[in-house]
């Protein structure tokens, strides 16, 4: 078994001038579907707002993914 941690934010141009801009969700659909076709599950995630610069934070998602060794 293999494990990998996936980190997914939102732009650094919509946290500092859309104050906080959303996840575009179909690139990140795109991006776990791209993971799910070469083996990785996803079998957790958390959400947290990370700092960025001085002022401002960003919503960003890990996620841990595992598949059988190759």
């Amino acid at each position: 078994m293999e494990y990998k941690v996936f980190l997914y934010s939102e732009s650094i141009f919509s946290s500092i001038f859309l104050n906080g801009g959303k996840i575009d969700p179909e690139r990140l659909e795109d991006q776990l579907n791209k993971l799910g076709a070469d083996g990785w599950e996803v079998v957790a995630m958390q959400r947290e707002n990370r700092r960025t610069f001085l002022f401002w934070s960003r919503e960003a998602f890990i996620f841990i993914l595992k598949r059988d060794k190759r």
